[in-house]
């Protein structure tokens, strides 16, 4: 039997973080799914196209992983691929409670469910999304020596696509063609943080 796992999250931007954990988690099982999804507590910065994109072109080379998106709960997207274990990583201690209540609800909600928790690589400890969505804002993509310093927080194939993208300063919402991202104002694809 072929295991099948999923690494959900927002992915806003995808970082060297997300990667090294893709990576890990794709040398574990047989298959992963690096599942895009909207979290109702979380506005995304860059639309969906974006970061599916970034996703893409970062994982790559990996041939057991494919990129989806989902509308919905990540547990019933599990269990339409045939998915018994998500991969969630652990970046220090603030993130074990959390990820422990969330790997309970999720198990409640499909008991076939295993979420597996891979702590981040020490140099990975300190990125994150958020820092650099705030770079993003302050331009520091704009020069050859920012994009140097972005480079430390994502992988080499999504720089371009950050450098490349533009902000709507009304709505602070990241797109690659000027146009505000919509996946702010969607349902929320998992109960759950995805």
């Amino acid at each position: 039997m072929k295991k099948i796992a999923v690494f959900a999250g927002s992915f806003d931007p995808f970082t060297l973080g997300h990667l090294d954990i893709v990576k890990r988690a794709a040398a574990l099982f047989d298959k992963l799914y690096v599942l895009l999804a909207v979290n109702a507590s979380k506005k995304c910065y860059f639309d969906e196209a974006t970061r599916a994109e970034m996703v893409r072109q970062a994982v790559a080379g990996l041939s057991n992983v494919k990129v989806e998106f989902f509308d919905g709960l990540t547990v019933e997207f599990m269990k339409r691929v045939g998915a018994n274990f998500l991969v969630r990583g652990i970046r220090g201690a603030a993130d074990v409670e959390y990820e422990q209540l969330v790997a309970w609800n999720n198990k409640n909600l499909y008991p076939e469910c295993e979420t597996v928790f891979l702590s981040s690589a020490p140099e990975h400890l300190m990125v994150s999304s958020t820092v650099v969505r705030e770079l993003l804002k302050v331009g520091i993509g704009k020069t050859k020596q920012g994009s140097a310093k972005l480079a430390k927080y994502v992988p080499e194939d999504v720089l371009p696509l950050l450098i490349t993208s533009t902000i709507d300063s009304s709505t602070q919402s990241f797109s690659t063609d000027g146009r505000e991202s919509s996946a702010g104002s969607r349902l929320p694809s998992a109960l759950l943080r995805g």
